[in-house]
């Protein structure tokens, strides 16, 4: 695979972005005080990164009304499927852009898939890492909800709502906090492709049909019931304090 040249330039632009994503971490169950000098960043070149599907946070048996069956098919196939794609994608960029004669909108057919690919690894992956807890809302985390609508029943209740609406199709449901605005939103996300700027993921719900069908057929509602008895609020908490010390640096 023939070498990319990366300038300073390149290095100050990506770092400035990456100060931010280092902050937020997928993984993190508590959030941890930010360093007052950012950490030096280790960049390497997104054309070589190699995806690796991360493991489930939770046992999958011990979810409440979404079985081990329908989980370990969601992460083997369409999961892992997504981290093997963008892989693939991946190494198709990097022979297309070393070709001089890739015509400039065929390479970006394989841009949109490049998009298209990695927002469907990162929003699994926020999914599964807000599975896997109580389904109870932590006091700090209530009252940030009750600020931003009125309360916390009425979060709730569109987000349920939102979530509803794209039962039978496919879509997702992301809680985000937007670092532009200021604002802790829920959002209609109608794919993989298209997600509001500048808004961190809080927590996320999948409505595409294979994270319910197996379980649940056509009733969408009854899997949102399920999402919402399992959802690890101690990731989501983490989340939006982490996003709000992003938007103060």
């Amino acid at each position: 695979m023939p070498p990319f040249p990366y300038t300073r330039r390149d290095f100050l632009a990506n770092a400035s972005a990456g100060v931010a994503l280092a902050a937020f971490s997928l993984d993190s169950q508590a959030a941890e005080p930010l360093a007052e000098t950012p950490p030096k960043l280790s960049l390497t070149s997104s054309f070589t990164t190699v995806h690796e599907p991360k493991p489930l946070p939770f046992n999958p048996a011990k979810l409440d009304g979404i079985s081990e069956k329908l989980i370990r098919s969601h992460w083997e196939n369409n999961y892992s499927g997504a981290v093997k794609a963008l892989n693939t994608v991946k190494q198709r960029l990097a022979v297309a852009l070393a070709d001089a004669d890739t015509p400039p909108f065929l390479y970006n057919d394989l841009k949109r898939e490049h998009l298209t690919r990695t927002g469907s690894v990162v929003l699994h992956e926020l999914y599964f890492h807000n599975l896997g807890g109580s389904g109870k809302a932590g006091e700090t985390l209530q009252q940030a909800l009750a600020e931003a609508f009125g309360s916390y029943e009425a979060w709730e209740k569109e987000f349920r709502r939102v979530g509803a609406g794209l039962g039978g199709g496919s879509g997702w449901v992301v809680l985000g906090y937007n670092l532009h605005t200021g604002l802790l939103e829920n959002y209609w996300l109608a794919d993989h492709l298209h997600s509001p700027a500048a808004t961190l993921p809080i927590l996320v719900l999948d409505m595409y049909e294979h994270a319910y069908q197996m379980d649940y057929g056509a009733s969408a509602t009854q899997y949102v019931d399920a999402f919402f008895r399992n959802v690890q609020w101690d990731v989501a908490a983490a989340r939006l304090e982490k996003a709000r010390k992003i938007q103060a640096i």
